[in-house]
């Protein structure tokens, strides 16, 4: 066929894709979130016709930022938007992060055009955030499940510990965002079966959240074990609320011959764990980029976690799986969907020595875990398999 002929038929294919217009508030340090939105763009780029707008958190005009706090709208970001929407005309307008450049007054622009708009809940801090009081935020446990705050008497909902001023500004921001989720006039995608429920329970209605987990768009291969080396690995913050300490204790007192804790990351515990805890056997590694915390589980006998906290989607032991290595990690929010059915090293939290007892049973079946890991691979390749999450995005939004 002819060059410009073929060329041509390309950009016709092209031109009638679906298009869709997708809005996303980078956060001020790149975590998973934005990870996670960057690989469903590639997802998507391959199916429609997709516009991204990104948006940062630099205040470049404070007087500007500080009438947006109060009005909750961004007169410059509502501009950009409009003007993409009518040059654009997208057939769906996807929504991510709207903290805090991208502001709420959005939505009443979207209102005035008749255009589907679908809002990804990649965390629960809309549930954090939805009142000034803290009591309404903790909810009589001894801390939140989604964000980690512990219970402390106070009246306000500090959100922000060392801000009153940058709290008062979130739950503000929070209030409205939990209302506009509410109102159902926009439909809403979570990660989670778990997260759908938590929602319902909120009075949200099922009919209007669907379920949808981040693609992962990473070249994984299983490295060789470069050594003899027998070793778990944790990888994430070193805080409270992601169960560290209490994940030290436990494998120091399943006493694993030969094998040894690595612990990367960083974290407010971090100095404080490594001064208590130093015996051999347990290794603080430090931040680590995601390209060597993926050969350090590549070359691992396991990952493990011990978050207290309602996780979205677990990504790390999502890729962890993909490399065919098993995980170990408390029966919390929605992270047992991303392995089979009845998985053996899932632990209870609430039942004493659980954890322990988990890992002495991974020691004990260490000839197994090769082919429990295998197992682990082929269950979230078929959950996250490219064409199966592209057709079950057609099918949510409609295009």
């Amino acid at each position: 066929m002819d060059p410009l002929k073929l060329l041509n038929l390309k950009i016709d294919d092209y031109t009638k894709m679906k298009k869709i217009l997708l809005l996303h508030n980078e956060y001020k340090e790149k975590g998973g979130e934005d990870i996670a939105v960057d690989s469903e763009i590639s997802l998507l780029e391959s199916k429609y016709n997709l516009k991204v707008l990104k948006f940062n958190n630099s205040i470049e005009k404070p007087y500007q930022q500080f009438i947006s706090f109060l009005t909750l709208s961004n007169h410059q970001s509502n501009k950009l938007i409009k003007e993409n929407i009518e040059s654009f005309s997208p057939d769906v307008i996807y929504i991510h992060n709207t903290w805090f450049k991208i502001s709420l007054g959005i939505f009443k622009l979207l209102n005035s055009y008749k255009i589907p708009v679908f809002i990804k809940l990649h965390n629960f801090r809309y549930n954090c955030t939805k009142s000034f009081f803290f009591k309404s935020h903790i909810d009589n446990n001894d801390f939140c499940p989604a964000c980690g705050i512990k219970n402390k008497r106070r009246i306000f909902n500090k959100y922000f510990p060392n801000s009153y001023l940058k709290s008062f500004a979130m739950i503000n921001y929070g209030i409205k965002f939990f209302k506009i989720i509410k109102s159902c006039q926009f439909k809403l995608i979570v990660l989670t079966e778990f997260h759908k429920e938590y929602l319902e329970h909120l009075k949200i209605p099922k009919e209007i959240v669907n379920v949808y987990p981040n693609y992962l768009d990473v070249d994984l291969s299983k490295q060789e074990l470069k050594n003899e080396e027998k070793y778990l690995i944790y990888a994430g913050r070193i805080s409270a609320e992601k169960g560290v300490e209490e994940l030290i204790k436990s494998f120091l007192d399943a006493q694993l011959l030969g094998f040894e804790l690595k612990i990367v990351g960083d974290g407010p515990l971090r100095k404080d764990l490594m001064k208590i805890y130093k015996q051999g056997n347990i290794n603080f590694l430090g931040y680590q980029d995601n390209k060597k915390v993926l050969e350090l589980i590549s070359s691992s006998n396991g990952v493990i976690t011990g978050t207290k906290l309602y996780e979205g989607q677990p990504t790390l032991l999502c890729e962890a799986s993909l490399l065919g290595v098993p995980s170990i990690f408390p029966k919390n929010g929605g992270i047992s969907e991303f392995f089979p059915n009845d998985y053996e090293y899932s632990y209870d939290m609430n039942i004493k020595n659980d954890l322990t007892n988990k890992l002495i049973k991974f020691y004990e079946n260490i000839n197994q875990n090769e082919d429990i890991g295998n197992v682990n691979k082929k269950f979230v390749t078929k959950k996250l398999e490219k064409n199966k999450l592209i057709s079950k995005f057609e099918n949510i939004v409609g295009i």
